[in-house]
């Protein structure tokens, strides 16, 4: 019989990890955290990108266009004014300057918190969004006048019967638009699809 098993050769049983599900598994468990560090990287991007865009156009607004005329864009419909806004977004709550401040703060630390459950690129794209403006306006809060966290918010975009806006308003708000669809559609930021 001993004879008959070398001749033969006893049949080598393969363990979990180098049976063929074992392997389709690790690639599972490979490609996931891949794919999710993948739209990590696009939040950061996109929340770069806007924060930039925000900053640099502050930069310019506060140089060329503070304590100077209206630049009419179109018309009376649209124009370029520099005010300092000590209120949240498009005005509202001037005297509540501090607590929008830690607000803003808060909103950062939620997004970084729900970066690491982040496997869909439509919600990596609008938290990038609502990141980069979200940190746009708190660097006015933190380093510009009246002081550290009550600074006053630089706002440009003067749209007729509107309010004066920036660019990181117009990121929060499109980030917020895109999350409220996202959640309409069932899609939850770790790529899962309810359907009610």
């Amino acid at each position: 019989m001993a004879d008959a098993e070398r001749i033969i050769g006893t049949p080598e049983i393969p363990d979990a990890e180098g049976t063929e599900g074992g392997e389709a598994a690790d690639r599972v468990e490979e490609t996931a955290p891949s794919t999710g560090k993948r739209k990590v990287m696009v939040l950061f991007v996109v929340a770069v990108v806007a924060y930039l865009l925000d900053l640099i156009s502050k930069i310019i607004v506060v140089e060329k266009l503070e304590h100077h005329p209206p630049i009419e864009i179109l018309g009376d419909w649209l124009k370029f004014d520099a005010i300092r806004n000590p209120g949240a977004a498009f005005g509202i709550g001037e005297a509540f300057t501090v607590i929008f401040t830690f607000i803003a703060a808060t909103v950062i630390v939620v997004i970084a918190r729900l970066a690491r459950k982040l496997y869909s690129l439509p919600w990596a794209i609008a938290l990038g969004l609502l990141l980069g403006g979200a940190l746009g306006n708190l660097t006015d809060r933190i380093f510009r006048a009246p002081g550290a966290f009550q600074g006053a918010v630089v706002d440009f975009i003067a749209p007729a019967h509107f309010a004066v806006f920036n660019l990181a308003d117009s990121a929060i708000v499109c980030g917020g638009v895109l999350i409220v669809i996202l959640s309409f559609k069932g899609l939850d930021p770790d790529g899962t699809v309810h359907k009610d």
